[in-house]
């Protein structure tokens, strides 16, 4: 990355030797005339984030970015100029039928050995970061009287229970009206079903069900799995209440405090940091994501990997442009088949929508510099650092085996956190460039900025400010290491982060692309 500063004076950053594009780092822009220190001149005023060319373009010509082809100019481009969306033909998305297949697997790095958090141990062998009562539900119908019974439990129940961190409904629009039986119809299954075993809450939660629905108890509960205790109390069906309402609540609760007994007799115990299963995310993005924030997470996951841990990344349309850069990188060519398969599944998925992976592109990723998905894409893979991709997981699967894992999600934030919660995500991490307060209940969510100005403007929402890349002010190995222990002090309870604090958190967001009824 070269970064062109001096104090006071025009900044901007070139990130790879191909590129004829360079990214405006100055908050308030550069105005036309304004000239860098290397003396190229700019011929409009360019905004912060945004791209100059370094050269003449000419038309046809490609704009290059990360090193690679971001578009090809529809009209001629001088240079100095600001490069703008409407300037460019967005490239074909790669074929899946000619990626390179495990052909550069990066080589393993030496073992970081000693490093811990404070976790709960459960018994199908995950540990918690917390340790949190889940009560999952079968169908909608059930939710207005779930939380009703919620609110109760938290005013009421939860301060006798000390070593309890918090009660969580798994509320959620699936369970009947659903064609159950449809092609793709696993995906909702699957995904309640595993966000009932998420390590959080113990590996296990309660269940509330109407009693009539299509999804039934034991589908969500997986009574033949050996590791979920079904020897105490479990399920309560509102169906069965003789004496309406308030019958009901009192059902709920006393179920609940059933389990609260049994959840605060857990202590945290030293566990190695190989226990850890992040996630990680984008939302908000800009043009700084794939200079600051991402390349600061890659950098972290290739510790945590070599500590042992589990790290997903998701998001299959902010990987599908790069996806020759993946399926390079896959540990054997079966992993890079499967994420072969993802992409061709998602592709069928929008063609049926009659949409492509340009509908990705956000009215704020474009004002924060990003001119389509194969300049996002670019930026977004960055987070998985250089080490081999050990497995592929479908949407809604829970976890298989540790190491670098792509976790097939929509991009959208919510789904996309909600499909990480049912692969047994313990800990969540989201960089952000234009800002969002995206919170989960279930796991604790570090918020890293792109920008400076971002974590001056939210410092109660930015847990890590990564724009400290952008002006020189740290490297982008002194914020991986950083977010490593930040992330350990966070999953042992030391440290919480804002969206902890405030008790911010989105809902849970199910895929389903099966019909509706």
């Amino acid at each position: 990355m070269q970064l062109i500063e001096h104090s006071d004076s025009p900044r901007y950053i070139r990130l790879h030797e191909r590129d004829n594009v360079v990214i405006v780092v100055n908050d308030q822009g550069v105005p036309a005339g304004t000239e860098f220190p290397d003396g190229l001149v700019t011929v409009d005023f360019v905004p912060q984030s945004h791209k100059v060319t370094l050269e003449d373009i000419p038309e046809g010509g490609q704009v290059i970015r990360y090193g690679q082809t971001i578009g090809y100019a529809l009209q001629p481009i001088p240079r100095g100029s600001w490069v703008k969306e409407d300037q460019l033909r967005m490239p074909t998305a790669p074929p899946l039928d000619s990626l390179p297949l495990s052909t550069d697997v990066p080589a393993s790095q030496a073992p970081l050995e000693g490093f811990t958090f404070e976790g709960y141990r459960n018994a199908d062998g995950t540990v918690g970061t917390r340790n949190i009562l889940g009560i999952t539900t079968t169908v909608q119908c059930v939710t207005g009287v779930l939380d009703h019974a919620v609110k109760r439990i938290k005013d009421e129940l939860l301060p006798l229970y000390p070593n309890v961190d918090d009660v969580v409904a798994l509320t959620h629009s699936y369970g009947c009206g659903v064609a159950i039986t449809a092609t793709d119809a696993y995906i909702p299954i699957r995904t309640v079903r595993n966000l009932a075993r998420n390590p959080n809450l113990g590996g296990e939660a309660l269940v509330i069900s109407l009693g009539c629905e299509k999804l039934q108890a034991g589908q969500v509960m997986h009574d033949n799995d050996s590791s979920v205790d079904l020897s105490e109390p479990w399920l309560y069906r509102l169906q069965d209440s003789s004496h309406g309402f308030t019958e009901m609540i009192e059902q709920i609760m006393a179920l609940a405090e059933t389990r609260l007994k049994k959840l605060d007799q857990r202590r945290r115990e030293t566990v190695p940091a190989s226990e850890l299963i992040l996630g990680m995310q984008c939302g908000g993005s800009d043009a700084f994501s794939g200079i600051t924030a991402n390349p600061a997470l890659g950098y972290a996951s290739d510790l945590l990997l070599r500590a042992g841990a589990t790290v997903m990344f998701s998001e299959v349309t902010e990987v599908r442009d790069a996806i020759y850069l993946l399926t390079s990188r896959a540990e054997t060519k079966e992993v890079a088949e499967e994420l072969v398969r993802e992409m061709d599944w998602y592709d069928r998925y929008l063609a049926k929508g009659e949409a492509d992976r340009s509908a990705n592109t956000t009215p704020g990723n474009k004002k924060g510099g990003l001119s389509n998905i194969v300049e996002k894409s670019l930026g977004s893979i960055v987070k998985s650092g250089s080490s081999a991709i050990n497995g592929v997981l479908g949407p809604g699967e829970r976890f298989k085996r540790k190491g670098l894992i792509f976790c097939a999600t929509p991009a959208s934030d919510f789904v996309c956190g909600t499909l990480q919660l049912a692969a047994g995500m313990n800990l969540h991490v989201f960089t952000t460039g234009r800002g969002t307060p995206y919170g989960l209940a279930m796991a604790p969510v570090v918020k890293v900025s792109t920008r400076t100005e971002l974590a001056q403007r939210w410092p109660d929402l930015i847990d890590i400010d990564a724009g400290r890349i952008a002006t020189g002010r740290a490297s982008i190995e002194d914020l991986g290491w950083e977010l490593f222990h930040y992330y350990l002090d966070v999953a042992s309870g030391k440290k919480q982060t804002w969206a902890e604090q405030h008790k911010l958190h989105n809902d849970i967001t199910l895929f389903n692309p099966a019909p509706i009824t």
